[in-house]
């Protein structure tokens, strides 16, 4: 892929929502200024009508690695939704399990090395679990394609200059509490690290946050932190990384020294990236072995179909896998963005 710009696989996410917009106008911006080049993964009948509105063709590949050309759209078909189920708005189980059809389809033809990475348009959980598939979001649906252990991956929160990895997910409070160990915490952050060396940051400094309020204050506030948290950041000290914590993450999030932090449940790590980045961010799954991004922001069923929708987060998750594989970030930047 040297001496061209980096092949992404363009997940279209759901269907009716706002994602196939999405994925088209990001094909636009690769061709005013080509720093990746997007291949689309979906169906032909979603992909088609927004690409005549925008003025390009569509040309189907096999195995996505055309040669990009002007006001050409280069679509991976996934032949999974039923004939008249595009219906932009609706939340249905037929957009849900087209959804992951299309990732699926991107996961073979990355291991087939048709690509250097996948970025996925948003999804919907609700339209996904209607299809009777079991989804709380791409990171767990990813380590079930590569066969990763999902214990073992992560979403990175990005924007604003922030990187934010996420212990737990989607899932209540009450079970991600339950579910935090010292093992899952050391995980997060390990995966963070290797992320972020790969990347030219050789000595990550990471913040880890604290479970409860002022990091449990001692055990006056609770003693998880003291069980769970603390000796996470013993463990990642011993294998000579540059740790610090468990503080609360109101403290630790003023201190601009750090190149990630370790949030322990959704929310904790949401609302500053979202707060800072709004819809920006970009959602990177980490500890896969593959380059994987998403966005921050959800399928946008309220104005799907209207061409308002706004590119930028995809386009700048395009450039992060582009710029892993192409090593454009410079060490202490990766990932940040504006």
């Amino acid at each position: 892929m040297s001496g061209s710009p980096p092949r992404v696989l363009l997940t279209i996410g759901d269907p009716n929502g706002i994602g196939p917009e999405l994925a088209v106008k990001a094909v636009m911006a690769a061709q005013e200024h080509p720093a990746f080049n997007p291949v689309l993964v979906g169906d032909r009948c979603v992909v088609e009508p927004l690409a005549r509105w925008a003025g390009m063709t569509v040309r189907e590949t096999a195995d996505g690695l055309a040669t990009p050309m002007t006001d050409v759209v280069d679509l991976l078909p996934v032949h999974s939704l039923p004939a008249g189920a595009f219906a932009p708005g609706r939340v249905t189980a037929e957009a849900g399990k087209a959804t992951v059809a299309y990732l699926e389809r991107a996961v073979r033809c990355l291991q087939g090395g048709g690509a250097c990475g996948i970025v996925a348009c948003p999804h919907s959980e609700t339209a996904v679990n209607a299809a009777g598939i079991s989804f709380d979001g791409y990171p767990s649906l990813l380590a079930e394609l590569v066969g990763a252990r999902p214990d073992q991956v992560f979403l990175m929160l990005i924007g604003a200059g922030l990187r934010i990895v996420h212990a737990t997910l989607h899932e209540s409070l009450r079970d991600a509490l339950r579910r935090l160990t010292p093992e899952l915490v050391h995980g997060a952050a390990r995966a963070a690290v290797e992320t972020l060396q790969a990347q030219g940051i050789p000595s990550p400094r990471i913040g880890v946050f604290g479970i409860n309020p002022h990091a449990g204050e001692g055990g006056l506030f609770g003693d998880e932190d003291l069980r769970v948290t603390a000796p996470a950041v013993e463990r990642l000290r011993a294998a000579g990384i540059d740790a610090s914590g468990p503080v609360g993450a109101d403290l630790m999030l003023a201190d601009s020294g750090f190149d990630a932090f370790v949030a322990m449940y959704h929310d904790q790590g949401h609302i500053p990236v979202k707060l800072l980045a709004g819809r920006s961010a970009a959602a990177m799954t980490i500890g896969a072995g593959v380059r994987f991004s998403s966005v921050g922001h959800g399928a946008g069923f309220d104005i799907a179909g209207t061409g308002t929708a706004d590119p930028d987060a995809v386009v700048g998750a395009l450039r992060l896998v582009g710029a892993a594989e192409t090593h454009m970030s410079a060490p202490g930047t990766f990932g940040a963005t504006s």
